[in-house]
């Protein structure tokens, strides 16, 4: 049983830190728990603070040390229960309570307040045309200004007195000191959504969506909170069953976080919403101030709002009647942190709802293996859309084979085929989108000859190339000389892929002179608002062609589109990482879900090396089902998550042989732990490295990795605290440093 408390006094400010620790007296001990608000004593007053840790280790003389008065009664404030849900993702994912803190609560930094002045009239009617007539005389042109338009219109802007009639500050205070006028001043808080403009919503859910509502909506009247996986086709209309169900929730007084993957996706998204739920949504993104982000903070605590929709950093919004967590395409690998702690959105959103008997729905077209995975042994509730909206068909699909058109003596990167139906749609005057797939770009060599890609003979994963020739596994640190010509034909054609946006902007453009061509990569987004921007200029037809990495392809909606080109479908395939064929089934289903929303019937063209592959050819026929069959066999095959879960342990130091040392300890404890604990008795378990990471050395830091895989979750957790244990107090460690990412979603 823990004897002290680590306590935070101040959450908001930077200082998160600075915890102060007091004794658990006995009688509190039941009641004592992380994220509690207790009385303290502090000097010699008595204040309040939240517990962020409980310990058995006296950080002082325990004879300074001062009891708890007292735990606080009543009404729980947000920050305690954000504060037990940042307990949690610390002993989940790893890392420091500060660190996880401050990913949960966001830190008040020196941004001004906005606020705003206005002028009121003090005096009666009478009064103030008698102190006009004295201005007048004495010629005090700026009070009399000043004072003739607080009588027609008693309460002015203080911005519009100084700037619109020219009317100076200390004139202001002058008449303030006579009392003829007070200032009032208001805080305002920054609002990102303040400049749209609702155009009201219109709109009846088919019978399939009504149904999928209804259902959600039954489970939560008979008090059951659920987590929901739903399937839905592009196109079927999920963002609609998303917003009624919100809708109910907010009926109910209850309050609802919608998660989205990319900041690309706001700016439709929020429309949509905005149109049916007017300033009660606001946004969280990183691409806003400071200043707006903790206001944001502040108006979802106040209760200013209802709704808040942003990537994953808005699953921490400060609702205290939180009823309802969405996570669109939950399939994303943007759900997953990659700075410490390293946590998933989604499975920390089920936590989050958990404590606040909420429910929690995951929507996809192509569901994570996980989520189907969870889904499949009743862990989630499947709910399926299987048509589009109004019964629009899916787009027809053809895949090229670009070993065949190299054959033919086509060396471009755009097809025939593809180019024939470029040139019809722009004699049509319809939109098309062409999608390169850029994850894990030279990572890996491929012929472009017969398609034949270098893969680890151990575990079915391409090698990756190195700067010193070299190809290595990064699961399993076997390596081999880069190949000049291909081992499967003889040919020459073995490289690295090189094509970025840029270099097929410039192709497109000069076998489509006619063509108006927009791009849209990590180059073209840079500011605030370029997003929107590009899309909206692309959604208003300025231009006929989109060219983009996969941010074109989430979720957009663009009604007069009907050609979309995968160039380069398989760039993904090959990446060393379990998930490449799972990442690329989602991405060719996603980009060909962009075509043929509106009116007109669209064509899909996915070029690849690897027309026979399972990922193209269940993507071809938008056939999730069975390419979920085939790729769950594999993980049984190589113990790859889902099945089995796996936690990386990331060592990293300037010293190469002190990180290779270290490793090698975390190695032995480990399986020391594994021997010799009964709580880990007969469980397989699998301990594989040390071996150098995909990059071995980043700014001459040296990073060695070590992958245990199991079955069970918690047994990673439990070998996770035993090393966090055995470093705690360690010398040898004070030059490595050690992270753990569990069930990582890239390679390492």
């Amino acid at each position: 049983m823990a004897k002290y408390a680590n306590i935070i006094v101040d959450i908001s400010h930077e200082k998160l830190d600075k915890t102060f620790q007091y004794l658990i007296p006995q009688e509190l001990v039941e009641e004592v728990r992380v994220g509690v608000l207790v009385d303290i004593p502090f000097g010699n007053r008595s204040i309040t603070g939240y517990v962020v840790e409980l310990t058995d280790e006296a950080e002082f003389d325990v004879s300074r040390l001062k009891p708890i008065i007292g735990v606080k009664k009543g009404s729980v404030p947000i920050e305690s229960q954000l504060i037990e849900l940042a307990g949690w993702m610390r002993k989940n994912y790893g890392g420091t309570m500060n660190q996880a803190l401050k990913t949960v609560i966001p830190i008040k930094q020196k941004t001004k307040a906005i606020e705003r002045k206005m002028l009121k009239l003090l005096i009666g009617k009478e009064e103030a045309i008698h102190t006009l007539a004295l201005y007048e005389t004495k010629h005090f042109t700026a009070k009399a200004r000043l004072l003739r338009e607080l009588m027609t219109e008693g309460v002015l802007d203080y911005s519009i007195v100084t700037q619109k009639l020219h009317v100076s500050s200390s004139t202001v205070k002058a008449l303030e000191k006579e009392k003829v006028l007070e200032i009032e001043t208001t805080k305002e808080y920054r609002n990102p959504v303040n400049h749209l403009e609702s155009k009201g919503y219109h709109l009846t859910l088919n019978e399939m969506q009504q149904t999928v509502v209804d259902h959600i909506t039954t489970d939560i009247t008979n008090g059951l909170h659920k987590t929901y996986l739903l399937k839905g086709v592009t196109g079927s209309g999920k963002t609609e069953v998303y917003m009624e169900l919100i809708a109910r929730t907010i009926a109910s007084g209850k309050q609802a976080i919608v998660l989205i993957p990319e900041i690309a996706l706001t700016f439709q998204t929020v429309m949509r919403f905005y149109n049916r739920f007017g300033d009660r949504v606001s946004i969280m993104n990183s691409r806003l101030s400071q200043g707006e982000r903790y206001d944001q903070y502040l108006r979802a605590k106040n209760g200013d709002i209802d709704i808040m929709i942003g990537p994953r950093s808005a699953l921490f919004a400060p609702f205290e009647r939180l009823g309802l967590i969405i996570i669109d395409e939950e399939h994303e690998a943007s759900y997953k942190s990659e700075t410490i702690p390293r946590y998933h959105a989604r499975e920390t959103a089920i936590e989050r709802a958990r404590q606040n008997n909420a429910s929690v729905v995951l929507g996809s077209a192509t569901p994570s293996m996980d989520s189907f995975y969870h889904a499949q042994n009743g862990e989630y509730e499947l709910l399926e859309l299987t048509q589009r909206v109004q019964a629009k068909p899916l787009p027809s699909c053809e895949v090229i084979d670009l070993r065949e058109e190299l054959r033919n003596g086509n060396r471009s990167i755009l097809s025939e085929r593809l180019q024939e139906l470029m040139e019809d749609r722009l004699a049509k005057k319809q939109q098309m989108m062409l999608f390169i797939n850029r994850r894990g770009v030279a990572g890996f060599m491929s012929c472009r000859a017969c398609g034949y890609v270098v893969k680890c003979p151990h575990c079915d994963v391409s090698l990756s190339q190195h700067n010193n020739g070299k190809m290595v596994c990064h699961y399993c640190g076997y390596e081999e000389p880069e190949p000049s010509t291909c081992p499967s034909c003889g040919s020459k054609y073995i490289s690295g892929f090189k094509a970025g946006t840029q270099k097929i902007e410039d192709m497109v453009k000069k076998r489509f002179p006619q063509a108006r061509v927009l791009r849209m990569d990590f180059d073209t987004t840079r500011t605030k608002d370029s997003y929107e921007q590009i899309l909206q200029a692309f959604a208003n037809q300025e231009a006929d062609i989109l060219i983009g990495t996969q941010m074109i392809v989430k979720g957009h909606d663009f009604p007069n589109v009907t050609l979309v080109g995968v160039l380069a479908a398989d760039m993904s395939l090959h990446i060393s990482d379990f998930h490449a064929a799972e990442r690329t089934f989602q991405l060719l289903t996603q980009a060909a879900g962009r075509a043929g929303r509106g009116e007109e019937p669209g064509d899909v063209i996915i070029q690849t090396y690897n027309p026979e592959h399972y990922a193209v050819l269940t993507a071809k026929a938008q056939d999730y089902e069975c390419f979920y069959e085939q790729e769950i066999m594999y993980r049984q095959l190589g113990f790859y998550p889902p099945v089995w879960n796996l936690l990386l342990v990331m060592c990293t130091s300037e010293n190469e042989k002190q990180v290779q040392t270290m490793s090698e300890k975390l190695v032995k404890r480990l399986q020391g732990h594994i021997d010799s604990e009964a709580v880990f008795e007969r469980k397989p378990i699998q301990v594989v490295g040390p071996a150098d990471a995909t990059i071995a050395r980043v700014n001459d830091i040296y990073r060695k990795v070590i992958y245990i895989k199991t079955k069970d979750y918690q047994d990673l957790v439990r070998l996770k605290d035993r090393l966090e244990y055995y470093m705690k107090d360690n010398r040898d460690f004070q030059n490595v440093s050690v992270q753990f990412d569990f069930n990582p979603m890239s390679g390492f």
